[in-house]
């Protein structure tokens, strides 16, 4: 498999080369030069470990030892059950996918602990560098956390996460874990973690990696619970199903994309953004247009104006000529148009909409769900079909966000086993401001 640009004028690579790296040479992200086809009757009946290694071997055909990799990481240890992401039908037709299930109780775990893995794995020492808006940190970090030859500085947005995500990150006393407060919102964590990676020279001398979901194989890790999914929800290869994500970075929306384009049925992706409204503007009207200013919201893992992954979606609809002209035109202008493909529907979710479909959940399937999938759930339903199937994706456990939990429903959510008294525990950070040679810094004297 080899690897291209999405700006095009960076050398094609093999998958090895690029596992350790964000962006591309040329200011772009790395895609397969070809989305590979599945015959899918062949993967219905495999446990998850199993699916995982078909899918991934056709992204990751140059890794050594891939399937003992890939066996190690989906474990019932690691995620709570042989299932890894169990799927629970709440009624005909309607179903939630579970993917809250790994060691720090979010979605980005089912990638970020094969990630850990192969990073490893490559005998490269290694300086991570990641930005999170809440849950990507804590699931990179638990991932990453002891392991040889790499150190992670993950940045977040000050006093922007909920306490129990700040406790995750902030409380791990690792000696290879930096946690670096920056003052402003995500898109300006996203911003310095590109503008760090654009310096080639720093970048090589210090082994800057990349866990955000601008790493490919976080991607293709996500690609594979759309596969489980859809065989849970259905009896036969020849049903469709729709899937409704919550979005921010708009990885895991992608990840879908790329299932449906490798051969899954997936009738319409659905696209779920909070008050932070940017790429539903994009799918209702084509125009894409980035805020200046970044809303906080009670789903603050979605409060992000600059979707990196859209770049990759672009790409796929235009080709890399085609996209390094509408960045040009964005960075100079904010925005640029270009009609939306059919495969998106999109919408809305606020904060009263939120707590409404919180309760209302509750009230009718006695499930309790944080706040990032009532977003997707509501979005999801809002566009449902009668006779169509929809599987919602869960985001986070209810847990990560108690004060919305509360408002909605009158009562702290359960904690899970392990995660009592996380936010009493000692917590260290460093806060930074918006400062891209105080961060080279940073790492040049922790490195």
């Amino acid at each position: 498999m080899q690897y291209v640009s999405t700006r095009g004028r960076a050398t094609a690579r093999r998958f090895s080369e690029i596992l350790l790296e964000g962006m591309a040479t040329d200011g772009g992200l790395y895609v397969p030069a070809e989305i590979p086809k599945v015959e899918i009757h062949s993967l219905r009946r495999l446990s998850y470990p199993e699916l995982a290694f078909e899918i991934l071997s056709r992204f990751m055909d140059d890794v050594p030892a891939l399937r003992r990799i890939v066996f190690d990481t989906y474990t019932a240890q690691a995620f709570g059950s042989e299932e890894v992401t169990p799927l629970r039908t709440l009624e005909p037709g309607l179903h939630l996918l579970g993917l809250s299930n790994g060691p720090t109780l979010a979605f980005k775990d089912v990638a970020l602990q094969l990630l850990g893995r192969l990073f490893e794995t490559s005998g490269k020492k290694l300086n991570v560098l990641g930005a999170t808006s809440g849950d990507t940190g804590s699931a990179a970090e638990y991932a990453l956390r002891g392991r040889s030859g790499i150190k992670v500085f993950m940045l977040s947005p000050h006093e922007r996460m909920s306490p129990f995500q700040r406790a995750q990150m902030y409380s791990l006393q690792d000696s290879n874990i930096h946690n670096l407060a920056v003052r402003g919102v995500f898109d300006d964590c996203q911003d310095l973690v590109k503008l760090v990676n654009a310096d080639r020279e720093f970048k090589a001398r210090h082994s800057i990696g990349a866990v955000n979901s601008i790493n490919w194989a976080r991607i293709a890790a996500q690609v594979v619970y759309y596969f489980k999914g859809y065989f849970a929800a259905t009896r036969d290869d020849s049903e469709q199903v729709s899937f409704a994500v919550p979005t921010g970075n708009f990885g895991n929306i992608y990840a879908g994309f790329v299932a449906r384009r490798m051969g899954l049925p997936i009738k319409r992706l659905v696209l779920a953004t909070n008050e932070n409204d940017v790429l539903d503007e994009y799918f209702r009207t084509g125009r894409y247009r980035v805020r200046r200013a970044v809303t906080e919201t009670s789903s603050p893992s979605m409060d992000i104006s600059k979707a990196s992954n859209f770049e990759r979606y672009v790409c796929a609809r235009v080709g890399s000529a085609k996209v390094a002209e509408l960045w040009r035109k964005l960075d100079e202008t904010g925005e640029f148009t270009l009609p939306p493909g059919e495969e998106f529907v999109s919408g809305r979710s606020t904060h009263a909409d939120r707590l409404a479909t919180i309760r209302w959940m509750y009230s009718q399937y006695g499930v309790v769900i944080d706040p990032h999938t009532a977003d997707g759930v509501k979005v999801g339903l809002q566009h449902a079909r009668s006779g169509e199937s929809l599987v919602c994706l869960e985001t986070a456990a209810p847990a990560k966000f108690s004060a919305t939990i509360r408002e909605a429903l009158g009562r702290d959510p359960e904690r899970p086993s392990g995660f009592e008294n996380l936010e009493s525990l000692p917590q260290r950070c460093t806060v930074i401001d918006k400062d891209a040679a105080a961060l080279k810094r940073f790492i040049e004297s922790h490195a």
